[in-house]
């Protein structure tokens, strides 16, 4: 989860957010090179009176500066669809969730498994017990298996709403009558926290979304056990 002050991105917790970050770091890497000539290029004309003929006139610099933004380009454009491919890639889930987005709170349910469905509310302030978030908790965490794809389905039943968990590098829309899908999957186990990423009425900051990670026997044994609590 993000720390106070922290200005970059959140620690990668799948293999997606982790291509993600890798090509803003490639990408923001060409805009300094970029900014860098433009900055000299700017101060070496206002600072010097000196004018060179071949400059004023110069087809091969016109070609230059016409292939150097396409490669430019090139060079930004081969890793984006890279991501695309793989995010948009659908595999074989091992479990799939549909995430229903009302006012103001999530339902989970997961589809192969007969009565295994609850819903998410955030944890009222005056219950929190040390170690918990404040308006990041729930009451009932997603769980997940480790390492192998989870299948989700996005949908709303009343307004606008967005599933986004920033370290799984997800944010699909929820909206009523439709039906999205995102895949994903975790490269290492833990608690990744996310929030309503839409402007969904009064209590929009109020919603979180909670995606525990765990390895696949323990996440067998926690839904056995929640569907015997059912």
């Amino acid at each position: 989860m993000a720390q106070p002050m922290q200005l970059g991105f959140q620690d990668a917790a799948s293999p997606v957010m982790e291509e993600l970050l890798r090509f803003h770091d490639h990408t923001l890497m060409i805009v300094f090179l970029i900014s860098t000539l433009v900055l000299y290029l700017i101060t070496a004309t206002v600072s010097t009176k000196l004018t060179n003929k071949y400059i004023l006139d110069s087809q091969l610099l016109e070609v230059v500066w016409t292939i150097l933004p396409a490669v430019v380009l090139v060079l930004i454009a081969f890793p984006s669809l890279h991501i695309l491919y793989h995010t948009e890639k659908l595999g074989i889930p091992y479990v799939m969730v549909k995430a229903t987005g009302y006012q103001w709170y999530w339902s989970y349910d997961y589809m192969d498994y007969e009565l295994l469905a609850f819903d998410s509310r955030m944890v009222n302030t005056e219950d929190l017990t040390p170690g918990m978030l404040r308006l990041l908790e729930v009451d009932n965490r997603m769980v997940m298996p480790q390492n192998l794809l989870t299948r989700v389905f996005v949908s709303a039943t009343d307004v606008l709403h967005s599933w986004a968990v920033p370290s799984l590098g997800i944010k699909m829309d929820a909206v009523p009558g439709r039906l999205n899908l995102v895949d994903f999957s975790t490269s290492r186990p833990g608690v990744f926290y996310g929030q309503c990423s839409e402007i969904c009425g009064a209590n929009h900051s109020f919603m979180p979304i909670v995606i525990e990670s765990v390895p696949k026997i323990l996440f067998e044994d926690w839904a056995s056990e929640t569907k015997d609590l059912s």
